[in-house]
């Protein structure tokens, strides 16, 4: 990756052009106490934002290490190229009209195109961007308002949406901001290479990123790889939901996958934590600035009240965390605190006995935090509003947590239920005790279980990408299925397990191939996407006539006459979609005619592991029918496993053509895994 230093931690900076938006980047560097010089170029303004203007470039009195160039598009080509020329530092092209504006205007894929050759290696951000804040140095090539102030040391956030941007600028989460930054059109450096730039200054302690779309797959596991080495946790929000991978209505695969299914395989492999909401990555955020990646996920959640412990319990479900029980150290000193009134338990409602006395209440965290099982302690406590009461009586919370913080030396969250009952000035006072100021009892517990999940990522092998069509190839949509028989034949050939099987091509030829069939078998009629609901298959056929009987109430005209597969635990799916945004997405799930209504399923990118896959399928609400439900025989896990490798290893072996490949059901006995039905769907070759 290319060094944008000079670009994100400047010297100087230049401000080429005399709108408002251009005075308010030379007024905000002015008001966080930029350093360096700030250099207004316009040809006939003497002054801008209060600063005295230069003329030309060829007046500046040295090259500047960052420009923000707030022209028209046609004017910033210009620009950029005499910025090149001259060795400037890089730029943020402000000017909107370029790609973005393909369809409106329809030269803006040219005019980006000319940018690019302008720019040639001199780092650019942009087009269509609002630019980047260094709350580090002071240094804003941003043309708004914002409501950050200078730090020494914080987290970046670098987003897609400018407007989003400017809302993460006004948090009043006590979060320490490092660098806000916006991406625009991406059209030379993208939001990856951003990130990574950002996480090189040694001050940033966490990045935290609003995805639209992923471009550059290798590029982003670059990043990953990048935040790894320098041991820096990445959060992500992904949004916009694509259509990407679900334009094959052929598979039931394509309906549960989908692009986002992807999104969330990748961020999971990568080790990057995902949330749902903005206040949920700036929780989890600030959880990691402060401490870092959780040695695991068991909390001591600590409050006065039974409804809030209620609460803090209940809102856990469904989340990785875990509120271990309460061990015989931490009872002892529990009780010495607490008297014996107070019900011991995890999540602890602690009474109000000590309320106002801050060393018994100090006691009392520490105890709880004590456990070996305990990674992090939460104190839900909200506060009063100062504009109508006194919290002068909560005074002893911050003197007792701060006491337990420093006594167990592990994380302490102080957590209020609702965001507006922890002030910013109380989360600063917080802060300086040795407190974690968190908002929201989800987004707390959000925070926590991407924090021990981070704490024990491991290194992911590289993707294999799909990769773009050749040319003339057929799109997704039109790619070819081919027939259930070649698509057994094809996956038997890399060790899938397939039933039994004979193909007749009419129905003259039906009776003299049930006279050689062993029954019981099934009948299907090919040809049919979703068989059993095109009446395409009859099951448990004891004899010659029961085959012709029910070959007489099916569509079409060629058959298989298979093995019947007795004895099934639990029917799977394995499914896989060619997903350009994403790579190749492995689904696995309850299978059968069930699926789409079960919806039970887990996704992987390809190429993955046996222990991923087993992960995944304990994950699954039916792994308790798999291990043997009831006293029932359990599945064949091996089977399983073996089955799910094969298929990885025939994608692998055809990802140039591959678009789709689903197996459902596969029937798993507590002896075999047997693909009963299986689908490949191909596109063209790269040419």
């Amino acid at each position: 990756m290319r060094d944008l230093s000079r670009l994100f931690q400047p010297r100087s900076i230049a401000v080429i052009g005399g709108g408002a938006w251009c005075a308010n980047v030379i007024e905000q560097c002015a008001k966080m106490g930029f350093a360096g010089p700030v250099w207004p170029v316009h040809p006939t303004r003497s002054e801008l934002g209060g600063v005295a203007a230069f003329a030309s470039l060829d007046d500046l009195p040295g090259v500047p290490d960052a420009v923000f160039i707030g022209v028209n598009r046609t004017l910033t080509i210009e620009t950029v190229a005499r910025l090149r020329a001259m060795g400037a530092g890089g730029a943020v092209c402000f000017a909107s009209g370029f790609r973005e504006a393909q369809a409106e205007t329809g030269d803006g894929d040219s005019l980006q195109e000319a940018l690019l050759a302008a720019a040639g290696e001199m780092p650019i951000i942009g087009p269509n961007c609002y630019g980047f804040i260094n709350y580090l140095d002071g240094a804003l090539l941003w043309p708004d308002q914002h409501g950050g102030e200078r730090a020494e040391r914080g987290v970046a956030v670098l987003t897609q949406s400018s407007n989003m941007a400017i809302n993460i600028t006004m948090q009043a989460r006590a979060l320490p901001l490092a660098y806000v930054g916006t991406a625009g059109n991406q059209a030379q450096i993208g939001l990856s290479e951003i990130g990574a730039a950002m996480l090189e200054d040694p001050r940033v302690t966490a990045l935290g990123l609003h995805i639209e779309g992923i471009g550059d797959l290798r590029a982003f596991e670059a990043l990953a790889a990048r935040a790894r080495a320098l041991g820096k946790p990445v959060v992500a929000l992904k949004v916009g939901k694509s259509e990407q991978a679900q334009k094959a209505a052929v598979s039931h695969t394509a309906s549960l996958a989908g692009s986002d299914a992807g999104a969330r395989a990748l961020l999971r492999r990568l080790g990057i934590g995902q949330v749902e909401s903005l206040p949920g990555l700036l929780e989890a955020l600030k959880l990691l600035h402060f401490a870092g990646p959780l040695a695991s996920n068991g909390v001591a959640s600590m409050s006065c009240s039974g409804g809030e412990a209620s609460l803090m319990a209940d809102t856990g479900l469904g989340r990785d965390i875990r509120f271990p029980p309460l061990d015989e150290g931490q009872r002892t000193g529990l009780r010495a605190a607490l008297g014996p009134m107070v019900a011991l338990a995890n999540p602890l409602d602690y009474h109000t006995f000590i309320w106002g006395d801050g060393a018994a209440m100090g006691r009392t965290f520490a105890a709880m935090m004590s456990g070996e099982e305990i990674a992090m302690g939460c104190l839900v406590v909200d506060f009063p509003r100062i504009d109508r009461c006194s919290d002068a009586a909560w005074d002893c919370v911050l003197e007792g947590a701060g006491h337990a913080a420093r006594a167990v030396g592990k994380p302490l969250a102080l957590v209020a239920t609702l965001p507006e009952a922890l002030s910013e000035r109380v989360a600063a006072r917080a802060i300086t005790e040795g407190l974690i100021p968190m908002l929201g009892l989800d987004e707390t517990l959000c925070a926590i279980e991407i924090a021990a999940r981070m704490g024990k990522a491991a290194v992911p092998e590289p993707l294999t990408l799909p990769g773009a069509r050749g040319p003339g190839a057929r799109d997704t949509a039109a790619a070819h299925v081919v027939s259930e028989a070649e698509a057994k034949a094809a996956l038997a050939s890399h060790g899938v397990a397939v039933p039994r099987s004979e193909r007749v091509e009419s129905r003259a030829a039906l009776g003299e191939a049930a006279a050689r069939a062993a029954y019981p078998v099934v009948l299907k009629s090919e040809g049919l996407a979703h068989k059993t609901e095109a009446g395409g298959v009859a099951l448990g056929l004891k004899d010659a006539a029961a085959v012709a009987q029910a070959a007489g109430k099916m569509p079409g005209e060629s058959f298989l006459i298979e093995e019947m597969i007795d004895g099934g635990v639990a029917e799977l799916l394995i499914g896989v979609v060619r997903d350009p945004a994403h790579g190749f997405v492995l689904t696995l799930g309850a299978g059968g005619t069930l699926t789409e209504i079960l919806r039970d399923s887990g996704s992987l990118l390809l190429p993955t592991t046996e222990d991923a896959v087993r992960d995944t399928l304990h994950g699954l609400r039916i792994a308790p029918v798999l291990a043997g439900y009831r006293g029932k025989p359990g599945a064949d896990m091996g089977a399983i496993l073996a089955a799910v490798m094969a298929v990885q290893d025939y994608v692998l072996a055809h990802a140039d053509e591959i678009d789709e490949v689903e197996i459902n059901p596969l029937i798993v006995t507590p002896t075999r895994a047997v693909a009963a039905d299986a689908l490949i769907r191909k596109g063209d070759k790269d040419e």
